[in-house]
């Protein structure tokens, strides 16, 4: 009798909160399967009668217990089934579907990957380096006395905290010197910081990777050969340079490294002007560089120079205008190798 009215009980729900009325019902505290219990007398029953009665009762609670589970999961199974094809309605299968994209890496990254492989292949070490600087460490380490015109509010961001956005990647070198002594081979790519005018080919936010080489008998002939090797294995390719004195406080004898432009081949255009970009500073590691860096220069010589990622980037990826890299416009990013 009880199975027969729970099992037409449990026929009609219609939500899981019926259900567990009904749970509660037969089964609860009060339910009438538990109360079976109480209202019989045990003590006038046989050994053979309560053994018999308690095999019935916890067959009829467990009969109880897995209609009541069936309806739940019954219950279950309609409200996802209904759930899906309400969310299909809401689908309209005739649209077309649009593409996933899997971005693109950004050039200069793709630059720097490179970059870092060619000189880790030359026995260089790659070094990070934070970007608010001392003014110590962007300017004094490496000679840049206090009179300087680097300094001045028209080229420098200087924060509140009297430090500096970092003007340049060479704001590591006597960091470096100081932490792993000589001989030493380093690059310290990253981010800079200048306040100046934009145009094609200028920006106040680009990249520089800043390397250093010192050892004993370090020459200028090591630094045309590094740079060399460097030129050919980027572009892959034999390329036109030339090399100019150039003064720059952290080297002597100083020089500029100039790229024949690759997009007229030197014969001028709104990206390099005079048909030469101006690519790598770099000259022989000044003597009071070394000695900030506690090391001798009378033992040790070496070389720096300060190459533009952003400008690299440009010749190897044919882009003529700087600004394009801080753009955020997706549609120039989408133009790159996608990441897989």
């Amino acid at each position: 009798m009880i199975q027969d009215e729970l099992s037409k009980a449990l026929a009609n729900v219609k939500t899981p909160n019926d259900v567990e009325q009904i749970r509660i019902r037969y089964l609860g505290r009060k339910g009438i399967i538990t109360n079976l219990a109480k209202e019989t007398d045990f003590g006038k029953l046989s050994p053979e009668e309560k053994k018999d009665f308690g095999q019935k009762l916890n067959r009829l609670k467990n009969f109880a217990t897995d209609r009541i589970q069936e309806a739940l999961n019954r219950l279950t199974a309609q409200n996802t089934a209904t759930a899906t094809v309400q969310t299909h309605r809401l689908i309209d299968l005739t649209v077309p579907g649009s593409a996933g994209s899997l971005g693109a890496l950004h050039p200069i990254s793709m630059v720097q990957m490179e970059l870092e492989e060619i000189f880790e292949g030359m026995g260089f070490t790659v070094l990070d380096s934070p970007e608010a600087e001392t003014e110590f460490n962007n300017f004094e380490s490496i000679n840049i006395p206090s009179d300087h015109p680097a300094r001045d509010m028209q080229d420098t961001f200087w924060l509140k905290n009297d430090m500096v956005l970092r003007t340049h990647t060479s704001s590591n070198q006597v960091r470096a010197l100081k932490r792993f002594g000589a001989p030493f081979r380093g690059i310290f790519p990253g981010r800079c910081f200048r306040y100046e005018s934009i145009d094609p080919s200028h920006e106040n936010t680009f990249y520089q990777c800043e390397g250093l080489m010192v050892d004993r008998g370090i020459s200028v002939a090591n630094l045309i050969g590094v740079m060399k090797t460097l030129l050919s294995e980027m572009f892959k390719r034999e390329v036109k340079v030339r090399l100019r004195p150039g003064f720059f406080p952290f080297v002597e004898p100083g020089f500029e490294l100039d790229l024949n432009c690759l997009f007229c081949g030197g014969s001028g255009c709104p990206t390099c002007g005079d048909g030469w970009i101006e690519l790598i500073p770099c000259g022989l590691t000044h003597p009071k560089v070394l000695e900030f860096g506690g090391i001798d220069p009378r033992e040790f010589s070496g070389f720096a120079f300060g190459l533009g990622l952003t400008r690299l980037a440009m010749m190897k990826y044919g882009i003529r205008d700087i600004r394009y890299f801080n753009s955020g416009d997706v549609r120039f990013y989408e133009q790159f190798a996608p990441i897989i």
